[in-house]
């Protein structure tokens, strides 16, 4: 029999809004005896906090339950298309299209030791150096 929603009081726990929101994704026609609202909130408290798995506080599902259910969510593309609909709820909430319609790259010079060829000028013998013989 599944076990009824019971709520913690965890600040990764979802409002019922956000509950509404994503409830979609996680539908609850199987056979597992928790609920989805709790497995999902689970799942939030180790992203948000960044515990073990085995370390989640009993109020949730056993962890592998957890595991299990992330794990299969996460395969199937679930958390992909959640996020997804999530930005394009947001920005159409903020009067902006859907979709973006550009993108910036961040390009980024990274300095190095090495230098693309074995030669340089030794400027204490006054000589040309190359491929690290004199």
């Amino acid at each position: 029999m599944k076990k009824e929603y019971e709520a913690t009081n965890y600040e990764s726990d979802l409002t019922d809004e956000q509950w509404e929101a994503i409830r979609e994704f996680f539908p609850s026609g199987n056979k597992s005896k928790y609920h989805k609202r709790s497995l999902v909130e689970a799942v939030l408290y180790i992203v948000k906090t960044g515990c073990q798995w085995r370390m989640l506080p009993h109020d949730y599902p056993p962890h592998d339950t957890v595991w299990s259910f992330y794990r299969r969510a996460r395969n199937n593309g679930v958390w992909d298309k959640m996020m997804k609909h999530l930005i394009k709820v947001t920005r159409k909430q903020a009067g902006r299209n859907e979709e973006p319609s550009y993108a910036l790259i961040d390009s980024q010079s990274v300095k190095t030791t090495c230098y693309g060829e074995n030669h340089g000028y030794d400027g204490g013998k006054k000589r040309k150096e190359e491929n690290g013989t004199l």
